[in-house]
């Protein structure tokens, strides 16, 4: 966290926290929402400066009820997350890279959903894999050891009792992957992806 934040924080400690008005889509983006988007249930503006993003960054947060978000001052404001609290793409070099640019390290675990999202997960951070980057993952899956075709991956997401071993190979190991459904993952993962003031405590 910022210095300047820890100092208002010290200096204004009782400042009433904000919901909705800033996002996380699915794509790593944050996402200014205003008055309009919260209206019409829009994703909002996407953040382009880069010091603002930075700043974001760097005092992105959770609270106790596993609700994210970022200390702006003394103020938090709560952030609409559209998938998991963080977002990974893959890179040549480190293998995985969070949207706010740390890499994830060697995945423990990975999951699909039904929709054939993919997550991966390092210890207390779960991320779901950017869709552009979906297919690419896809190609390093194996099953019982093998490559494994469209068809027999599609039958075992829908089968939850199918019992062959589906894995991803990445940074030279295999991680064990396992079927998740999508409106599950909060529950699994202790977050909440639209944080509400009057569930506050």
């Amino acid at each position: 966290m910022d210095d300047i934040v820890k100092q208002a924080l010290a200096k204004w400690p009782n400042v009433p926290h904000c919901y909705g008005w800033l996002g996380l889509d699915a794509r790593g983006n944050w996402r200014m929402r205003d008055e309009r988007a919260q209206h019409f249930n829009l994703p909002g503006d996407k953040l382009t400066n880069a010091a603002l993003v930075g700043f974001i960054v760097r005092n992105y947060a959770s609270d106790e009820r596993g609700c994210w978000y970022f200390q702006n001052g003394p103020q938090r404001v709560y952030l609409n997350l559209e998938t998991t609290p963080f977002v990974a793409r893959t890179d040549p070099a480190q293998g995985f890279v969070l949207h706010t640019g740390e890499a994830l390290g060697r995945p423990e675990a990975a999951y699909l959903t039904e929709d054939g999202e993919v997550l991966l997960q390092r210890g207390a951070v779960v991320a779901q894999l950017d869709d552009r980057d979906v297919a690419q993952a896809m190609e390093l899956l194996q099953m019982d050891g093998h490559p494994v075709g469209d068809d027999t991956l599609l039958a075992w997401i829908e089968d939850s009792a199918a019992t062959a071993a589906l894995t991803l190979r990445t940074g030279g190991a295999t991680v064990p992957v396992q079927r998740l459904r999508r409106d599950d993952i909060p529950a699994r993962f202790g977050f909440v992806r639209l944080p509400q003031a009057d569930a506050a405590p």
